[in-house]
């Protein structure tokens, strides 16, 4: 046993997740282990008393996924887990986002959250059990967090919801919902859909609920059981002169430079103001007594939550947003396609002061992105989408390095939902680029939508276009809240929710909810969806507007793709020893091809040209003679009856005496010899033996 208390929570008949803690990591803050089947996590909470001058929560949790707990070995010359996976990096994204708004004001202690994997079963994925066993190992220890959460995986199989479904119920699902939040509120989503409705998906969230009260009291109880007593936390409180002078220096103008349009403008103007109050405070003894390195701090907190509050009450009381628009009204939006030379398909979207270019790549089956998972599921893609988000698209300087978390979460987003619209039996491995171009809130939306443009650009048959988009949120103390479609990048940060949705006409294929309150109700989230649902639709129209549909022929730089059936038994002959005929015909004309049991061939080359001349080369090893078909073949071997003639490489027929001409030949060297090109027609095949009777007077009485 890997706990000594320990709670149980059934989901369903059958189906519990326990809970426990007391025998492993116990010098943690808070520990526990979560189980479901035979997959079972440790979670570890840690905190460390907050940096000088830190003005943030420092929460980092982090989740690694362990081989040796899938009794198995990691891949690849270097015998030890390395860098996370992108699997692990998603895990740890959809794992932070609900505890996150869960901890007070002020609070900025160092907090680790690590989760890892001591077992898995391959079947029952560990992400939502991480999502438990943080909030468990929060509540276990002594840090404010105003938790427990629950977390539940949602899937819908006809017509039923199952709860925590398994890898094998996954695959005949048509939602894969992953939510989070308090009892009756929901304080994270994340998912995709097969274009389901906004009413499935509600109901999705309703069910959930029920199981996020299990979970809750669940984890209240081994709490109070197990955990540590609160400690009572250091909210870094704001010196009063800080907040007084900086609202009589500068309170006045805070509503007008906040409501200026343009994000640079705006950004110029609210520096231009903090500049102004930092000059004038230079001076003033009443500061003489707050350390130096923390007076930045101060102002910068005061600071922002005046910006916040000028913004809030601009929406809330005036219905004013920063750009000038209506709450419900989209910022302009222009589409193009084929924008670039060369690549296989573009799409350029823009969306007020948010671009994104986004270009289609056609490959062969071995393109595909490879996995090495322990838990199941997926080993390999032929459709992914990379997503990059430069320090140009906001104007600024800094670090150049590889993708980060936020990068990889964004691209996952638009993947799985532009992944429902691409057809299962499509030949090309499929890879889009998302380059942001320029950013102002919601560039993977952009990308989403950029993403489908380049799609029919490059001539990919999707089943129906998805655009997304994004819906905000802005509350007060007194109860107010508004709804607000396509939110620029103050709406983002000063509000209260990101809430992505993407669909095409017929339903929701992707979804993600961010955040900043600890939770909301599901009738308000209901109502974010239905006002998505307006906004997507006009995008749809600007979509098709552009590009009605997907281009009929891919483009011509794009590799060209051919499959052709062969006899099973023909493959060892296509091959050859060694691997001697496939290589010669790759080298000679640099196609790939692909050899299934079954005996069919898939063949990619880089034009029309290269196809047929690789398709005919691989017919020359495979090809099966047929009745009455005249070929020019070579004269192998000479018989005293007849002549051994090989029509194509692999395949020999008899030419007998008698078949050699309209007239008696006496001898067969009269005709032919070892060595000689010979026109005959197949006339006989013996389908029991497989043998084959040429005939040269026939094959001359058709010329």
């Amino acid at each position: 046993m890997l706990q000594k208390e320990y709670v149980s929570i059934e989901l369903a008949p059958g189906k519990t997740i326990e809970i426990g803690t007391g025998k492993l990591a116990m010098l943690a803050n808070g520990s526990c282990t979560v189980r479901m089947g035979d997959t079972i996590l440790l979670v570890a909470a840690c905190s460390a008393a907050a940096k000088p001058g830190t003005d943030f929560l420092p929460l980092q949790l982090d989740y690694r996924e362990k081989f040796s707990s899938a009794g198995m070995f990691p891949g690849g010359f270097i015998k030890r887990e390395g860098r996370p996976s992108e699997k692990e990096i998603l895990t740890c994204r959809v794992a932070d986002r609900p505890i996150r708004p869960l901890f007070p004001k002020g609070f900025f202690d160092d907090i680790q959250v690590c989760g890892m994997t001591l077992s898995s079963d391959g079947q029952n994925d560990p992400d939502v059990l991480l999502m438990v066993g943080a909030s468990a190992a929060l509540c276990l220890s002594d840090l404010p967090f105003a938790g427990p959460i629950g977390a539940v995986r949602v899937g819908y199989i006809d017509g039923q919801f199952i709860a925590n479904p398994t890898h094998a119920e996954m695959g005949k699902s048509t939602l894969d919902l992953i939510y989070a939040g308090l009892p009756d509120k929901v304080i994270m989503i994340e998912g995709e859909a097969n274009e389901v409705s906004e009413d499935v998906l509600e109901a999705g969230m309703r069910f959930a609920n029920e199981i996020v009260k299990k979970q809750c009291e669940a984890q209240v109880a081994l709490a109070q059981k197990c955990g540590r007593p609160k400690k009572t936390p250091n909210l870094n409180p704001i010196p009063a002169c800080v907040k007084e002078t900086m609202e009589a220096i500068i309170g006045p103008k805070m509503h007008d430079t906040c409501t200026i349009p343009g994000k640079e403008a705006r950004q110029a103007a609210l520096d231009v103001l903090k500049s102004e109050y930092t000059a004038a405070i230079a001076d003033k003894p009443e500061f003489a007594d707050i350390p130096a390195g923390d007076l930045p701090m101060h102002i910068n907190r005061v600071f922002d939550e005046m910006v916040q509050k000028a913004i809030r009450s601009a929406i809330l009381n005036e219905g004013f947003r920063p750009d000038g628009r209506a709450i419900d009204q989209l910022r302009p939006i222009s589409c193009e396609v084929g924008v670039l030379p060369i690549v296989h398909g573009t799409g350029l979207f823009a969306r007020g002061e948010t671009q994104a270019l986004v270009v289609a790549t056609l490959g062969a089956d071995d393109d595909a992105q490879e996995y090495d998972p322990i838990t199941g599921g997926c080993s390999k893609k032929k459709f992914y989408l990379h997503y990059n988000f430069p320090n140009y698209s906001v104007g600024e300087c800094g670090r150049i390095s590889g993708p980060g978390r936020r990068e990889i979460g964004h691209g996952d987003l638009a993947e799985r939902s532009l992944s429902k619209v691409i057809p299962a039996d499509y030949p090309y491995t499929i890879r889009l680029v998302s380059e942001v171009m320029m950013s102002n809130g919601s560039t993977s939306m952009a990308s989403v939508c950029g993403g489908t443009l380049a799609l029919m650009d490059a001539g990919v048959p999707i089943t129906s276009p998805v655009v997304g988009i994004s819906c905000g949120l802005v509350t007060d103390d007194s109860g107010k809240e508004l709804i607000l479609t396509d939110i620029i990048g103050a709406e983002d940060h000063f509000g209260d929710m990101d809430f992505k949705v993407c669909g095409t006409r017929t339903g929701i294929t992707g979804f993600q909810l961010d955040l900043k309150l600890p939770g909301i109700s599901i009738d308000l989230l209901a109502k974010a969806m239905k006002q998505n649902l307006e906004a997507r639709n006009k995008i749809h129209t600007m979509i098709t507007d552009c590009i009605p549909a997907p281009r009929q022929t891919i483009a011509a730089t794009a590799p060209r793709f051919h499959t052709l059936k062969i006899n099973p038994e023909k493959i060892g002959a296509l091959i050859g020893p060694g691997g001697k005929n496939i290589k010669g015909i790759t080298e000679a004309t640099g196609a790939k091809i692909d050899i299934n049991d079954d005996g069919t061939v898939n063949v990619f080359a880089a034009n029309e040209s290269v196809l047929a001349n690789t398709v005919e080369r691989i017919q020359s090893f495979t090809a099966e003679a047929e009745i009455d078909k005249v070929y020019r073949g070579k004269v192998v071997s000479v018989k005293d009856f007849g002549a051994f003639i090989e029509i194509f490489p692999g395949c020999e027929g008899l030419l007998h005496i008698s078949e050699m001409a309209n007239y008696r030949v006496a001898q067969v060297t009269d005709i032919c010899n070892v060595g000689d090109l010979v026109t005959v027609k197949v006339v006989d095949i013996d389908r029991a033996t497989g043998k084959i009777r040429l005939s040269r007077k026939a094959a001359l009485e058709e010329i």
